[in-house]
């Protein structure tokens, strides 16, 4: 379409003209920022963009927490330290996401070593509705030793930040009140610095590579 045809007898005036092209700039820029943050949202969508598991050293993603674990006691990420681990946001009332995701973690621990070769760590993201309990029985559901971890709003709302975990509730959803969150799964080295991720797109050849190199 020309310029010609597009300035119609109807269109507007050169300062009405100029306001809606200051308008659209912003409207670009707006959507850059959205389209940088639906990273985040995209199920899948990666934290960082290793190759082949390289150790990000710089990357400041993780560091010291105290949670409540599934026997109501305190859970200090002490605990973790000398094991890789991969851990995984999410809540025990998601449909499918989480439980494919915590799944294929165990089936991929499976064929890299043991179930005793990498913790695998659950964090819910909805302490209003995981307490300890719940986050128990759910790690409880997929018959290999996965750690459930729930905590106070504050808690958990520090580790969201200190492992960079968007997740934001979605009360007008079809099926209820659901979450809106991150779904890569991050794992980290015995050193418990951040060395790879895992998203939910990427073949298993892949991501079963990135879990060897944890390990070894």
């Amino acid at each position: 379409m020309s310029w010609k045809v597009a300035l119609s007898a109807d269109a507007p005036a050169p300062k009405s003209r100029l306001r809606q092209v200051r308008l659209l700039l912003w409207l670009l820029v707006a959507t850059a920022v959205i389209g940088s943050v639906a990273l985040w949202l995209i199920p899948g969508a990666q934290v960082l963009s290793p190759r082949g598991g390289d150790t990000l050293q710089s990357a400041k993603f993780g560091g010291r927490f105290t949670l409540v674990g599934a026997d109501g006691k305190p859970f200090s990420s002490e605990r973790l330290a000398g094991k890789p681990y991969a851990i995984y946001f999410g809540f025990t009332r998601c449909g499918d996401v989480c439980p494919m995701t915590l799944s294929r973690l165990v089936k991929l621990r499976r064929e890299a070593a043991n179930d005793q070769a990498l913790n695998i760590v659950f964090v819910t993201i909805d302490p209003a509705n995981d307490g300890p309990k719940e986050v128990g029985q759910y790690a409880s559901l997929f018959n290999a030793p996965i750690i459930g971890l729930t905590g106070s709003k504050t808690q958990i709302d520090e580790v969201k930040k200190q492992y960079g975990i968007y997740a934001e509730a979605v009360p007008q959803a079809p099926m209820g009140q659901q979450m809106m969150h991150t779904s890569t799964v991050l794992l980290f080295d015995r050193a418990a610095r951040l060395a790879a991720t895992i998203s939910a797109d990427e073949p298993d050849s892949s991501a079963l590579q990135k879990m060897k190199q944890v390990m070894g």
